[in-house]
This record gives C-alpha cells, structure tokens and sequence, in this order.
C-alpha cells in the first residue's frame, strides 16, 4: 500500500513539474488548426513532449540517477558545457522566469484589466518568494507538490474540460488551417515544451525523493521511477486531450493567426463567463508555481553535485529566485528570444546521448557517443546560424528538417563512424557488443 501511495506522488509532482505554461497554451492552439483531425495533432504532440520526456527520465535514472551519467560519455568538456547552458536554460534563464512572466500575463493581468509597472514587480516578488519558501528544502519539494498543489492543478483542469465537454463551446470545423502534416505540427509544438530536456534535471529531485522514503536498491529507484513516470505519462496525455479537444471546438469561431494565450482566456469565459477569469487564473498560477518549484529545486540539486557541495543547495536556490524575479520581469517574448539560440544547440546534442544510452548502455567504447554528439553539436550551431543569418540554408534540406529533427542521421552516421575509432577501452561497437 505505501508504495502504491508513494508511486501516485511521485508520479503526481512529476505530472506537476512537467505543466507549466507551454503545455497549457499549446493543445489548445493545436486543436484550433486541426480541427475535427485534432486527434492526429494530438498523437504527434503526445509522443514528442511524454515521450521523450520519458525516455530521458529512464536514461538518467538507469545510470547514476545524475544528468551527468549521460552526458559525461560525450566527454567531459563538453558534457560540462551542454550541461551547465542545458540547465540554465529551462532554469534562471529561460523556463523559471517566463513560468513567473505567464502567471502574470494570462492569470493576474486579465484579472487586474491593468498593464501598470508596478503589478508585475509585485507579482514576481510573491510567486518568487513562495517558490523559495516551498524549495528551500529539497526532500520535502515531491511531497509538497505531488500531495497538496498537484491534485489541486488537476482538479482545476478537469473541471474546465468536463463543461467544455458537456456544453461544447462551438462546432469543430470539417477543415484544417495549416497546410503542414498535423501529425508533424503536433512533433514540433511537443518540442517546444522543453519536457524532455526538463527530465534530465527533474531525475536528481525524483532519486533524492524516493530515496527520503527508504527506497535505498537501485533496482528499487529504477521500478518506483518508471511506474511514477507512467502515472505522470497518463495524466499528461489525459489533460493534453481534453484541452486539445477544447481548442477544436473554437475552430469555427477564431482563425489560425490568433495568440495562444488569449484562446484560454477565451475559453474560460466561454464557459464560465467572467468568473472563468478567476479559474483560468488559479490554473495557470498553480501550473507554472509547481513548474517553478521543480526547475528551481532541480537546478540547486544539480550545480550543487556538479561542484561537489562547493555551492550549497541553499544558496543556488536563493540566487536563482532572486535572479528569475529580475528577469521575468522582461516579459515572456523577451526571455524566449534571448534563450530559444541556445536551447536549439543544447537540446538536440542532449537527446542523441540520450537515445545512444538506451540503445547501447552496455558499449564501452566512448568514441561512438563522442562523435555522434559532436557531429550533432555541428548541425545544431549551423541550424541556428542559418535560422538567424541564413548562411547554411542547405541545413534545412536534411532529412526530417521540417520536424526539427534534422541532426537525427547526421548523429547516427557520426556514432558509426566513432565505432570504427579505438579508444582505451574498445576497439569497436561489433566487439563491445560481442
């Protein structure tokens, strides 16, 4: 009985850390294009934002339970870098500051019906404060979060589907708006949640969680992880479906040009009228707070270990709040512009060690994980100078390029080739394997 509790918590603040504001704006959006094919979109959303986001929890987990285990056996210089801008990306920099950001532009503003300087300053005060309040100790974040803020965060959103779903708010359109295959558009939003990249933090809050309730065997982590991970894969994929299924029935009524954050807001007051904003505000808030809790929680358990207790937990946690609360006050389009560069470097060369370590966790030999992520490191830099300066538009002619998933081959041709080089420990993957 204790484990099946403790699974539904762990897998509950898992669930939590994953929603935050991405995931609540983008089913909407799709169900919108899609129209009465929203369950295509849906699959490609499904499988790109929980399913990677899965494999990347397992990878981490099945090794030393630290993100490091991974990218370590790329090389050390540069599993240092990738793990070091990977982590400030969806933490101080990128995720933790747009979660304050989006609280306060589709939460509280519409509530407030002011753009006022001072509002937003005092927002971030507060939800910083709290994050720092509910983080401070690392051993009781899963807890806090699976057992009081998570049911709370579920219980909301299902309130809004379910109406949507008894009094739908209009006709799902017979025609799709985007010219692109739905399955790849769902591919490509799902991407853009950074849940697979928040995975290889969130396994170092998960272990020490798990590890808090006596689970102490490895074996034992690994079981306690995977079904926790599947409860929280359900969940999601539930809650995606209702709000995509949501966003299908405004499909006759707005167009594709319109923002995703007004279609909650206009959800919301769809079917709740003007009491739907007070709805729409505690969803979002308490979406993006445990989002907050856990990036926050997270990037302290991570530079802590990397420095090897040089920094403490504490003061990591402290200084990211501090800094988040500064930044967020930028507004959320200003803080994706800046980081969305090195998200798209870090994020590609983190999923083929990723990917490599689940297909050859027994292989010693380094080479071929070396060569695969820097070949993919490659790609990445010149996808983003294209992206940026158009100077490699061949870039966008590779294989699976219209689902941003053009370094796939290329990663694989360089793990072929890095079998082939001897390092001290193998000679090859044929010998490795044999």
């Amino acid at each position: 009985m204790k484990k099946s509790v403790d699974t539904l918590v762990v897998g509950f603040a898992l669930f939590s850390m994953f929603f935050g504001a991405g995931n609540l704006l983008f089913p909407p959006y799709l169900g919108l294009v899609s129209g009465e094919s929203w369950l295509t979109s849906l699959g490609g959303f499904v499988l790109a934002d929980v399913g990677l986001a899965l494999l990347v929890l397992l990878a981490v987990v099945k090794g030393t339970g630290k993100l490091e285990s991974v990218l370590n056996r790329g090389g050390k210089g540069l599993a240092a870098i990738i793990g070091a801008s990977a982590v400030l990306c969806i933490g101080p920099l990128l995720a933790i500051p747009r979660t304050a950001a989006t609280t306060y532009e589709m939460g509280i503003q519409p509530m407030l019906n002011s753009s006022g300087n001072i509002a937003p300053i005092i927002a971030s005060i507060a939800f910083f404060g709290l994050t720092l309040l509910l983080t401070i100790r690392p051993s009781k974040v899963v807890d806090i979060v699976g057992k009081v803020l998570t049911p709370l965060l579920i219980l909301s959103l299902i309130t809004l589907i379910v109406l949507g779903i008894i009094n739908p708010i209009g006709e799902i359109s017979p025609d799709v708006m985007i010219s692109n295959n739905l399955f790849a558009e769902g591919v490509s939003q799902g991407y853009l949640t950074m849940d697979a990249l928040a995975a290889g933090v969130f396994a170092g809050v998960i272990i020490n969680a798990i590890t808090s309730k006596g689970y102490n065997r490895a074996d034992e982590k690994v079981k306690l992880t995977i079904k926790s991970g599947l409860v929280a894969a359900v969940a999601l994929a539930v809650i995606y479906g209702g709000l995509t299924y949501l966003g299908a029935t405004l499909s006759t009524k707005f167009d594709v040009e319109t923002p995703q954050a007004l279609l909650m807001v206009e959800i919301t007051s769809a079917l709740l009228g003007n009491p739907g904003k007070i709805l729409l505000c505690v969803i979002v808030s308490l979406a993006c707070l445990t989002t907050s809790i856990g990036l926050t929680s997270a990037t302290g358990e991570y530079f802590s270990n990397v420095t090897k207790g040089k920094l403490k937990y504490e003061t990591i946690v402290i200084a990211v709040c501090v800094f988040s609360a500064i930044v967020s006050n930028f507004g959320v389009g200003t803080i994706i512009k800046f980081s969305a560069p090195i998200l798209e470097i870090v994020y590609p060369v983190l999923m083929a060690l990723v990917l490599l370590s689940l297909s050859f966790s027994r292989v010693r030999n380094d080479n071929i994980f070396k060569f695969a992520a820097y070949t993919t490191l490659v790609v990445s830099l010149l996808s983003v100078a294209n992206g940026l300066w158009g100077i490699a538009p061949f870039m966008t002619k590779l294989p699976l390029a219209s689902l941003g998933f053009n370094w796939i081959l290329p990663a694989i041709g360089g793990a072929i080739v890095g079998s082939l080089v001897k390092d001290k420990k193998s000679s090859s993957l044929l010998n490795d394997i044999g």
